[in-house]
Order: C-alpha cells, then sequence, then structure tokens
C-alpha cells in the first residue's frame, strides 16, 4: 500500500468514525429558548452521560419539520413548545407513546395520560411593574386585569401580539375562560388605548421594562423574575382573578432513531433532579413535579391562582381567536 493510499484509507476510516460519532448522540429538536435549553441538556449530559445534538426550532417550525421528516425521522425528540403542538403532533401520528417512571409526580394538567407527552416546567402569566416609574407618575400599582383599564395607564402598557405570540395567545385564552369569549374581546379593546406597544416577541416585554420603556408589560414571568434577581426594581403582580399559564412539554418522535435515550431525557427532565436543575440553572421556569421548589424569588404554584385552559380548544380554534382579536382588537 503507498504512502498516498493509506492516508486515503485514513482519512475515509475517520470521516465513517466521526458519522459513526454523531450518530450515537441523541439528536434534540428544542422549542426552549438556546440559551436556557443547552444549559438543561449540558445538565443531563453530565448526569446521564448521553451524548446530545441540539437544534432550535420555534413551535411552528420544529413541528412543520417532524411532519416533513414522518417518513424518515431525522430527530429522536422534541424538547419544549406548549402541550397544544404536543397534541397536534400526536393527532397527526408524529409522536410514540412512553410513560415515564415519574409519570405519578406529575399532575393530571402536565401529562398526557397515554404517555404521547410530559411536562417539562410551566409559567404562569403576571404582570411585571416598576414600582418606581409609576410612583413618579402618582400611578396605584395595578392588582387586577380591570385594574389595567385604569385612564392613567394610558400608553403606559407593553404587551405581546397574538399574531406572532403564543404568549399573548395565552393571555386571549385566559380572558376568555374568565368572562367568556364576547366579553374577553370587548376588555381587551377597551384596554387598546393603554397599549403603547404590540410586541413580535413575547419576551420583548421584559426587555423594555428593564431599560424603563414601559412600566408596565405582560407576559410569562421568567423575564421579570430574572429582572428582579439582577437587583431591577421591578415587582411581579398575578391578576386576582386568576392567570393562564404555558405547560412546555416533550414528546418522543415516531420512529426515533435512538429511543431508549430519549425515554432517558424523559425520565431525566420529570425526575426531582432534572426539576432541581430549573432553579440551580436559573432558568426562571417554574417546577411541574410536585414537590420540588423554584428557588429564591420564584413563587410556588400553589400560591398563584391559576385559570386552566383547555389545550385540545386551544390548538383547534387558535386561527379563529387570533384572526378576531385582528379585527376587533386592531380593527383590521
Amino acid at each position: 500500500m503507498t504512502k498516498r493510499t493509506a492516508t486515503v484509507v485514513t482519512l475515509a476510516m475517520a470521516s465513517q468514525l466521526a458519522a459513526m460519532a454523531a450518530a450515537s448522540a441523541l439528536t434534540v429538536y428544542t422549542s426552549v429558548d438556546e440559551e436556557n435549553a443547552r444549559i438543561l441538556l449540558d445538565a443531563f449530559n453530565a448526569d446521564t452521560g448521553v451524548d446530545v445534538d441540539m437544534v432550535f426550532l420555534s413551535s411552528g417550525p420544529a413541528l412543520t419539520r417532524i411532519e416533513a421528516e414522518k417518513a424518515q425521522p431525522q430527530a429522536d425528540i422534541w424538547f419544549g413548545a406548549p402541550s397544544e403542538n404536543h397534541i397536534i403532533a400526536k393527532e397527526r401520528g408524529l409522536t410514540e407513546p412512553y410513560i415515564s417512571k415519574n409519570v405519578d409526580a406529575l399532575p393530571d394538567a402536565f401529562k398526557d395520560g397515554e404517555g404521547y407527552w410530559h411536562a417539562i416546567y410551566t409559567n404562569p402569566l403576571a404582570i411585571g411593574i416598576r414600582n418606581d416609574i409609576l410612583k413618579e407618575r402618582g400611578a396605584p400599582v395595578p392588582a387586577s386585569w380591570e385594574d389595567l383599564k385604569n385612564a392613567q395607564y394610558e400608553g403606559l402598557i407593553q404587551m405581546p401580539s397574538p399574531q406572532s405570540s403564543g404568549t399573548a395567545y395565552a393571555m386571549i385564552l385566559t380572558l376568555v375562560e374568565l368572562m367568556g369569549e364576547d366579553k374577553a374581546f370587548e376588555y381587551m379593546k377597551a384596554l387598546g388605548p393603554n397599549v403603547q406597544t404590540y410586541t413580535q416577541s413575547g419576551t420583548a416585554p421584559s426587555g423594555a421594562l428593564g431599560v424603563g420603556e414601559t412600566p408596565i408589560a405582560i407576559q410569562f414571568t421568567p423575564g421579570f423574575l430574572k429582572l428582579a434577581d439582577e437587583g431591577y426594581p421591578v415587582e411581579v403582580v398575578f391578576p386576582s382573578e386568576g392567570v393562564g399559564y404555558e405547560v412546555a412539554a416533550t414528546s418522543i418522535i415516531k420512529g426515533a432513531p435512538d429511543k431508549e435515550d430519549a425515554e432517558k431525557l424523559v425520565d431525566w427532565i420529570t425526575s426531582e433532579k432534572g426539576q432541581q436543575a430549573l432553579s440551580e440553572q436559573k432558568t426562571y421556569f417554574l417546577p411541574v413535579r410536585k414537590g420540588v421548589s423554584g428557588g429564591t424569588g420564584v413563587p410556588a404554584l400553589d400560591d398563584i391562582k391559576l385559570v386552566d385552559t383547555d389545550a385540545k380548544f386551544a390548538a383547534e380554534n387558535k386561527k379563529r381567536l387570533v384572526e378576531r382579536w385582528a379585527k376587533d382588537v386592531l380593527g383590521q
């Protein structure tokens, strides 16, 4: 064998070994934000030794890609995205059941009865308040959804748009559950003059709150809790009528090449250790497992008046309700 031939063979073997190594990693499509997904999956790798190949995809593109790859799955597990997306994936035959050994530690609202999805964390809606700015303006701190209609808040509220944000859609579902659909849309129209900006991103309002661009913001809690933890003069208010919440879930993709390690990830994230990682890694996500604390400054779910919404209804009515919001609230 010539030296050149030996080099070619060596390179070929190296390429094959690299491909085999890549194939042995657990491929995760994650709809958790990239920073938090990485630290959680790194913690999973440290605890279990399972190598992870992470691909970040927001919930819509992830569902589309999983469906496009249905005949030949390229990933093993979908990690993150609201539970209604996992219900759609189940209905389309894109995922397969697995009942985790930790299933009994999850409340019924945080799991599929047949094992098609398990919740991994939850985040309630909240109002983020800059007390210093409201005090300067002589405006009170709101304590309820109804309070937000106060004329003193004209142009002072930032919240996301349901046309681009699942966070805002969760707010619609909350109000519909609390008030009934017609009154909920009347409320959102009445709130309109107080809204400074409908942001494209579900987390943009907390960013504006942090820099003082707005004194009142509406979104899920992590951004507000992070600001408060970092020393910003931010108060987190849970409206007295009750708040809806997102349930981020995980599903094993049907035909997963590495189903065994996918099951390990489901078991790990629903275990006490996996749930504790949410606070240890400062994700500011609330644990879904009973008896696990979210950490200092993170409220317990039992201390918040939560409003349950029907995930199936949410999935089936999203297009209609968002279109109604555009028509009734924006006048489009």
